[in-house]
């Protein structure tokens, strides 16, 4: 469960994040903040490419902030996606995948300039999903 301060300090770096979106082909942007067991927050935009499957995810790109520049071990307790839309958007399956290997059971939070939210976690999104214990 997240607190309000941490919710707002989540929502404020995804927005920020959002604004800086590299989106010349889909126009839709796309910001994400995680937030460590630690506490630290790391904030992601997407950015597409010409070549469209080099393109990579607002989450994909906060969870490589946070390998780049966590203390370890790290753990992700929650992650907010923040898009400028009606209506919010989950994480595709990669971005479920790539979380999965740092916080498999964390809270997951979509949320949108409309009334709308997703509350889930990532367990939820991603059942029975292949990760590190898979491969002892």
């Amino acid at each position: 469960m997240l607190s309000d301060a941490e919710r707002t300090q989540l929502l404020e770096a995804a927005t920020l994040a959002a604004a800086r979106a590299y989106v010349p082909y889909s126009h839709f942007r796309v910001g994400a903040a995680v937030l460590t067991e630690q506490g630290t927050v790391h904030a992601g935009c997407n950015v597409e490419n010409a070549s469209y499957g080099l393109t990579i995810c607002a989450e994909r790109n906060a969870l490589f902030q946070m390998v780049a520049t966590a203390p370890r071990p790290i753990a992700v307790r929650a992650i907010l996606i923040y898009t400028p839309s009606p209506a919010p958007t989950a994480p595709c399956g990669a971005c479920r995948q790539v979380l999965h290997e740092f916080g498999p059971r964390c809270a997951v939070l979509c949320v949108c300039d409309g009334p709308d939210q997703i509350a889930t976690t990532l367990d939820q999104l991603l059942p029975a999903a292949f990760g590190p214990r898979s491969l002892d």
